[in-house]
Order: C-alpha cells, then sequence, then structure tokens
C-alpha cells in the first residue's frame, strides 16, 4: 500500500489527526528558511509524542539546521546529501550515483506548494520514491496511477495556513489516495 506523508505540522493536536486518520508519517519542518519553521522546542515536543505511533520526518535544507533534532526524529529529509543512515533525500533532480538515502523526495516546488509536471527519470529512481510539491486530493490519484511511487506527501493543500492543518482536508487527502480520487 502506498505511504502517505503530512507534512508541515506544528502541534501534537495534528499529530493525533495523522494518527487517527491513517497517516504513515508526519513532517516537522525545522529550518528557518520556511513560511512552515517550527521552533526546536516544539518540533522535540512533537518528535516526543509521535514516537512509537508513526513515522517521524524532521526536514530541513542542512543537517546543521536539524542539529541535536537528528537523534528524535526516525528519518531526517534534506535537500542535500548528508552522511547518514536514515537520510531521505529531497530534489527536483535525478539523485547523484554516489549517494546513499533511505527514500528519495521528488519535489521540485521546495515547500511552495506549486504542483508542477514530473518528469519521466522519477519512474527509475532506485530509492523507494515519494513525489512531493503541489498535490492535493485533486490530483493524487493520477500522480499515482501514472508513477507508483513508494508515497505521497502532502503540506499545504491540507492547511488553512502555514502551520495550520485542516483536519477535513486531511482526510480528503488520504481518502483520495485510499480511494484512488477526490472525494467531497
Amino acid at each position: 500500500m502506498i505511504r502517505v506523508k503530512v507534512c508541515g505540522l506544528g502541534s501534537v493536536e495534528q499529530v493525533d489527526w495523522a494518527t487517527e486518520l491513517g497517516y504513515d508519517a508526519i513532517g516537522v519542518v525545522v529550518t528557518p528558511r520556511s513560511k512552515r519553521f517550527c521552533d526546536h522546542a516544539t518540533a522535540l515536543s512533537i518528535a516526543q509524542y509521535a514516537k512509537g505511533r508513526i513515522e517521524t520526518f524532521a526536514v530541513a535544507y542542512s543537517l546543521e539546521e536539524v542539529g541535536a533534532l537528528y537523534a528524535y526524529f526516525d528519518t531526517v529529509q534534506l535537500y542535500g546529501a548528508a552522511p547518514i543512515s536514515n537520510l531521505a533525500y529531497s530534489s527536483g533532480e535525478p539523485p547523484p550515483e554516489s549517494l546513499d538515502c533511505k527514500y528519495f523526495f521528488y519535489d521540485a516546488s521546495i515547500g511552495s506548494g506549486i504542483f508542477k509536471t514530473i518528469p519521466d527519470w522519477v519512474k527509475s529512481v532506485r530509492y523507494p520514491v515519494y513525489i512531493a510539491g503541489g498535490l492535493s486530493a485533486e490530483n493524487v490519484s493520477g500522480v499515482i496511477d501514472t508513477f507508483r511511487p513508494f508515497g505521497v506527501d502532502v503540506s499545504s493543500a491540507v492547511e488553512t495556513a502555514p502551520l495550520i492543518k485542516c483536519q477535513d482536508k486531511m482526510a480528503r487527502f488520504i481518502a483520495a489516495v485510499r480511494n484512488g480520487g477526490a472525494q467531497t
């Protein structure tokens, strides 16, 4: 079954929604460069709350931005390579041949929430692939049908403002993934 990650969480209540709705993973953005930035104290409380309930991702541009939080998250999602065993490498370009990572996130939008055409090379990536960037309840089933990814990642389509997720929108998105189309 395809894995579903909701990114940009800002509270433990949102962790509850994700687990109750059947999401497989959550992401907490810890880079101050993002409008979804979650300070380290809040990110730590979310990671500790979620531990053992759902896979957790710390999301940043570099490992330095993650800092000590590294030890509290299951996976570290970066827009660059790092010598860590739990790396989820994010890029809009093919991963380097020398890269060693747990997951590859195809994300050409880099947190903008704007959907872009996904290139065919994504189908041949040798790592488990998550597709991210502008996915919504309306377009996710087509992406799944075309690319058959390991997982999909949503953020802006399920929020009312950065860090403010909407439980109803989260429910619509995961229903679209699980049932093969947008749910009204």
